[in-house]
């Protein structure tokens, strides 16, 4: 990739947003990224800094854009066995324990995903991003398991952070709620924005937001006298907002058991077996897991699909509660 691209805007571009009419002219940069190099100062406009990527085009300016070069990463690699689920020259999918976080962050910034690559990878991943986060296309919480995708090179992770943007990722996930949903399948669209309590949390905003879309199904109720009632239902994500599905559950009311961020008060059984209330208490995560990951190959363009088990922890849990419903 050159270092610059210089464009010249022709009438016929009039109107078109600065980010659009770039990625127009240069193919083999994603929208995403030709965004995020505005906002980080990186596009000139007649010779003035611009940081609006949606700033109109006129027709006539001259257009440069700097590709800055790969930063040298100051991340220690970590000894940690990742579970490989499939790995070629472009990209890497892993099936994600619970219990490690994607990226380094305050109070933890070795003992990561991204760590644990640089040990695995000897630094031969991405490098669009900050310099935290080598080869991360998307991300799933530290407490949740499941399937992600790693690139391994800047062409892999733009054309497939494209395949996001557009959300033609296939993403489904399987949670153990509190409650039943009504309808037992159905679609929740709401907005989400930043908490205005916790800046740590997200919450359903009422006029401002990024558009947020899950669609469920119900796939077994747990609802007899020994049990608070419990719905195991699986998520289509249409978006991939920040802890989409845990505030869409908490909103309807239905929050993930386990979900110690987005808790609510649930009002227990009285006569609930004391052993069988232990046992549902081990669990010291949200019980959400990423089942299916499905995208089209950033070269080849082959359609690819991947599944994984519900993990031990959590399968446990559904075996319990299916003997009180015996």
């Amino acid at each position: 990739m050159k270092n610059a691209i210089k464009l010249i805007a022709e009438n016929k571009d009039k109107n078109l947003r600065m980010d659009v009419f770039i990625n127009k002219k240069e193919k083999l940069l994603s929208r995403t990224r030709i965004k995020n190099l505005i906002l980080k100062k990186k596009l000139k406009i007649n010779g003035v800094i611009s940081e609006d990527p949606s700033k109109k085009v006129l027709g006539g300016e001259e257009i440069e854009l700097i590709i800055p070069k790969p930063e040298k990463t100051s991340l220690k690699p970590y000894n940690y066995k990742l579970n490989i689920v499939y790995e070629d020259v472009d990209l890497l999918v892993i099936d994600k324990s619970p219990g490690i976080s994607m990226h380094p962050g305050p109070g933890n910034y070795d003992n990561t995903i991204v760590n644990a690559l640089m040990k695995y990878c000897g630094g031969q991943l991405s490098t669009i991003g900050d310099e935290l986060r080598p080869g991360i296309v998307h991300r799933i919480d530290k407490d949740t398991s499941g399937l992600i995708v790693v690139a391994k090179n800047n062409d892999s992770h733009e054309k497939l952070s494209e395949q996001f943007n557009k959300h033609t990722i296939k993403r489904v996930y399987q949670t153990l709620i509190w409650g039943k949903l009504r309808p037992r399948s159905g679609r929740i669209e709401t907005l989400i924005t930043r908490s205005s309590k916790n800046r740590q949390l997200m919450e359903v905003g009422l006029n401002k937001g990024k558009k947020a879309i899950t669609n469920y199904k119900t796939i077994e109720i747990f609802e007899n006298n020994n049990v608070p009632t419990f719905s195991f239902i699986e998520c289509i994500l249409e978006t991939g907002r920040t802890h989409q599905i845990r505030v869409h559950m908490s909103h309807a009311g239905n929050n993930i058991f386990g979900d110690k961020k987005y808790k609510k008060r649930f009002k227990k059984f009285k006569n609930i077996n004391e052993d069988l209330e232990k046992d549902l208490l081990k669990l010291d995560r949200q019980f959400l897991h990423a089942k299916i990951l499905g995208f089209f190959h950033p070269k080849t363009g082959e359609e690819m699909e991947f599944s994984s088990i519900l993990p031990q922890d959590l399968e446990n849990i559904l075996k319990k509660l299916r003997k009180t419903n015996q």
